[in-house]
């Protein structure tokens, strides 16, 4: 997982306080990774699954990761335009707001 953005310091903060809790966080995300998905498709999954659930700290985390294995804005932009006739309209416009919290940081980051 080396090829990944560092976790935020509100994780580390976490991990520090609960380092087991922290371990079952890395137990439960390695077995995630077994499958037939390949990293792109489950990357955009795990995307799709956090916008589902309107987690903003799971979108921004899921933005900084994908963009940290090239997946482009415009696929996870797809991943929002799918996500809206589920979780409704003002939902979308929020998530499309987490998303580009993060690809525009990046886009200045590259500037």
């Amino acid at each position: 997982m080396s090829d990944l953005p560092p976790p935020p310091a509100s994780f580390l903060r976490f991990a520090d306080r609960y380092p087991e809790l922290a371990a079952a966080w890395e137990t439960t995300a390695r077995a995630g990774q077994h499958g037939p998905l390949d990293p792109t498709t489950a990357r955009l999954v795990k995307l799709g699954v956090a916008i589902g659930a309107l987690r903003e700290g799971s979108v921004h985390a899921s933005v900084r990761k994908a963009l940290a294995k090239g997946i482009t804005a415009e696929e996870l932009h797809q991943v929002v335009a799918l996500a809206a006739g589920t979780i409704g309209f003002p939902a979308t416009v929020a998530v499309h707001t987490w998303i580009h919290d993060v690809v525009d940081a990046a886009d200045k980051d590259q500037s």
